[in-house]
């Protein structure tokens, strides 16, 4: 029988097995816990997947990827002239970028991107805590596949619901995307500072070249912007961009893309950071402005600006810049004719120090040099002398007399040549504040020549066509785009004056006049006797010349003659005519039609002359070339229509009627041009519009000069001193290295000796002849009466046969 133990041994026994048990009991429980907390937690997961993949934006979307991008104009050589955008964006595939760049942007933002499936937990942990420690969102770990997401399917909220739908986005990117088609996306898409959205765009914006252009520098200055593309803006940071790219290329040598020796190259390397260029505003704004109304009306905003159209605009570059550089000339010596307006403002003794050292602030960033302006004020004027010194900043300049001598007192009723300063104190005071234009530097103390200068306030617009095209080559809209964006070429409707005598000569010509039509020149007085009114019509130099030939009708510029010419054919003719030639703007039912009194568009009247260029034919003008769409397909492609609207033995004599204009006549200033030129001056009542159109074989320009709102231009500012030297200046610049050519004679057209006095067939006693053109059988019979011979009084409003 066993020996029975005591309650000290049970107790003692139970206390050795106890804790064993507990643990093992606690152990077992834990084990259960996990497994019911790991089943519950894959349960909310699911649960939150499900619930969150539900709306989650299809990724198949990425599969045709068609971004924003830039429409895009050019010229007529294919060189960009505008950019029409919502986002700077220019796609290109990944094999035109360059690896190094890939590199950079891996090292940088994600150099785990070829071994993570989307997300990187290492990355999201990191950030998370970061996160905890700062009680708020500061700090994401986004891979390039989630920026992608993020950029192309979600909204750029910060919160863990949106991370979450990015991260199973994200993984099913990586899914069914290759690493390449992901790194595609993200460097065509992301946002790179300053508007630029993409690697090219951002490129162009920096640096001024293509993205497969770029050096390792380079490439390490784009890869540091994603972070923070205005704080590390290369432009207006230039030292943080510069830590920046250290930072980039550290991060490349980290990950083996680049050795020692290549980053210190590449940061020894001074970077030469192009300033941003508005294609937009640089080279034809007024031209492209025009090209942009039309798309945005024809297709639209969405079109224009998001799905990026190939433009091909017919504009010329040179020319283009060689018309804005005369009218610019052109306007500052009308400005310089008409008179000084007076200084800017007139300073306190006191107040001139101030002055100069805010100016000179600015004369920091925009130093002084030859040809440029800029204020300043008088210090000291010295009639004795004949001089006025300026400061300007800290430093000096001076002007001469004979560079005031122009700046009398505007006054409209007196000729430029009638008034000139004789001393500088007539127009300048110590503390004027005035602008001068840098003519050049004195020597090496500081001293500039400067003259006195002053922004024109007269507008110009001058347009150029192409013969036998139509393309428009040429428009300006007025002085300065920046100023006002009013096209005064084409929404402008101002009163030609004598530039519309050319469409009555040639209705005329198709109603049986000739050139050696003879009209008298003679007083003539219309009455309205309802209104109560009279009018007299007179020619400019309020003189009549008796018996008058058409030719020189129209060389002279003769009003009466007009008016009686148009009175014979009639008024709605002469309107049905103007309308086959082009012109579409409202005429008046009256005979002040044949002085222009009708408002017409500087597009209109030269396209009308275009028809006398062009043998008859009235072209449609073209601005555009060809459009095409983002895949090349073309959408529309110039097509110009030619219409035979008169013939072209009228045309014919047209030009040779208006070339008599040029060496005979109002326009004798543009035969310096010294080649074959028709045109025509256009001057209106008050000498409110100055006018030129002209034409040689290739080209048909126009110029029109005048104030906004009406104001006349001045005693002798005609069409012939005003608008001609503009077009003169631009045609010989155009036409310089161009061979002469001359207008060809078409069938149909004759010519045939003529008494220059009568128009009929001279006789030996005829002073003077000449060869003048008709068309075929129109040609005078009828020979001139000899001096002594005795006719019937009777006075024929036209005699010519």
């Amino acid at each position: 029988m066993s020996k029975e133990k005591s309650a000290s041994q049970i107790l003692k026994k139970r206390a050795r097995h106890q804790p064993g048990a507990i643990i093992g009991r606690l152990a077992k429980w834990s084990l259960i816990m996990a497994v019911v907390l790991m089943f519950m937690g894959a349960a909310t997961m699911v649960g939150v997947y499900f619930y969150l993949s539900d709306d989650l934006p299809k990724i198949t979307s990425l599969t045709d990827y068609h971004p924003s991008i830039i429409t895009t104009v050019y010229s007529d050589d294919n060189r960009k002239v505008a950019e029409f955008y919502k986002e700077r964006r220019i796609v290109v595939p990944l094999s035109n970028i360059p690896i190094q760049l890939q590199q950079a942007f891996i090292a940088a933002e994600d150099s785990r991107f070829y071994k993570h499936q989307g997300i990187d937990l290492f990355s999201i942990i990191r950030a998370f805590i970061k996160n905890i420690e700062a009680g708020a969102i500061v700090q994401g770990g986004s891979t390039i596949t989630q920026q992608v997401t993020k950029s192309f399917l979600l909204t750029p909220e910060r919160s863990y619901e949106r991370k979450i739908k990015e991260a199973i986005l994200a993984y099913r990117i990586d899914k069914t995307f290759t690493k390449e088609e992901i790194l595609y996306l993200y460097l065509n898409q992301i946002y790179l500072g300053h508007g630029a959205y993409g690697v090219e765009a951002a490129a162009e914006n920096y640096f001024g070249k293509s993205v497969s252009e770029l050096s390792l520098a380079e490439c390490a200055i784009l890869a540091g912007l994603p972070q923070a593309p205005s704080r590390y803006s290369p432009f207006r940071f230039p030292e943080r961009a510069k830590q920046r790219q250290i930072y980039v290329l550290n991060r490349m040598l980290a990950e083996g893309f680049i050795n020692n020796t290549e980053v210190t190259e590449a940061i020894d390397v001074k970077m030469d950071i192009k300033p941003r260029r508005n294609w937009y505003i640089e080279e034809v704004p007024i031209y492209t402005e025009h090209i942009r109304r039309y798309v945005e009306k024809k297709y639209g905003e969405e079109a224009l600006y998001t799905q990026g159209l190939k433009i091909y605009a017919a504009v010329n570059i040179e020319m283009q810049r060689a018309a804005r550089q005369e009218v610019e000339k052109g306007l500052r010596e009308l400005d310089r004719r008409l008179g000084y307006r007076g200084p800017e403002a007139h300073l306190a003794p006191e107040e001139i120090e101030s002055f100069s050292d805010e100016l000179q602030l600015s004369l920091q960033e925009t130093p002084l040099a030859e040809g440029s302006s800029t204020k300043g004020v008088v210090i000291d004027v010295n009639d004795k002398e004949g001089t006025a010194t300026v400061r300007m900043g800290d430093a000096r300049g001076t002007v001469s007399i004979e560079d005031i001598r122009w700046a009398r007192k505007p006054n409209p009723n007196l000729a430029f040549y009638q008034a000139q300063v004789k001393k500088v104190s007539q127009v300048l005071k110590t503390g004027d504040v005035i602008l001068v234009q840098v003519v050049k530097k004195m020597n090496s103390g500081g001293l500039w020549e400067v003259s006195l200068d002053q922004v024109p306030d007269a507008q110009s617009a001058l347009m150029c066509i192409e013969a036998e095209t139509g393309l428009v080559k040429v428009m300006v809209g007025g002085r300065d785009f920046m100023e006002s964006q009013f096209n005064r070429a084409i929404q402008s409707r101002r009163q030609p004056g004598s530039a519309f005598k050319p469409i009555i000569y040639a209705a005329a010509l198709d109603k049986g006049f000739t050139a050696a039509t003879e009209i008298i020149d003679a007083p003539i007085v219309f009455k309205d006797e309802v209104n109560d009114f009279t009018w007299k019509p007179k020619n400019y130099g309020k003189k009549f010349y008796g018996p008058t030939l058409l030719r020189e009708a129209l060389t002279k510029s003769r009003n009466v003659v007009t008016i009686k010419i148009l009175q014979e054919i009639g008024i709605d003719y002469c309107i049905e005519y103007a309308r086959r030639l082009g012109i579409t703007s409202d005429l008046a039912r009256d005979l002040s039609i044949a002085l222009g009194s009708s408002g017409v568009s500087l597009l209109e009247l030269v396209n009308a002359y275009a028809v006398f260029a062009n043998q008859g034919y009235l072209v449609e003008p073209a601005f555009i070339t060809k459009i095409e769409d983002r895949f090349g397909n073309i959408l529309e492609e110039m097509n110009p229509s030619r219409e035979r609207v008169i013939d072209k033995s009228t045309a014919y004599i047209m030009t040779s009627l208006l070339e008599s204009v040029v060496q005979e006549g109002t326009g004798k200033r543009v035969k310096a041009l010294n080649r074959p030129v028709a045109g025509k001056t256009g001057t209106t009542n008050d000498l409110q519009d100055a006018w030129f159109v002209g034409y040689t074989p290739r080209f048909i320009s126009g110029v029109w000069v005048g104030y906004d709102n009406g104001r006349t231009l001045g005693k002798g500012e005609t069409g012939s001193r005003t608008a001609s030297p503009i077009w003169l200046g631009f045609m010989d610049r155009i036409l310089k290295d161009k061979p002469v050519r001359m207008f060809q004679v078409p069938e149909g057209v004759v010519f045939a000796k003529i008494d220059a006095q009568t128009g009929l067939l001279p006789i030996p006693e005829s002073r003077k002849t000449l060869f003048e053109c008709f068309k075929e059988g129109s040609v005078p019979t009828e020979y001139t009466k000899k001096p002594d011979t005795i006719v019937d009084a009777e006075s024929f409003f036209k005699s010519d046969m």
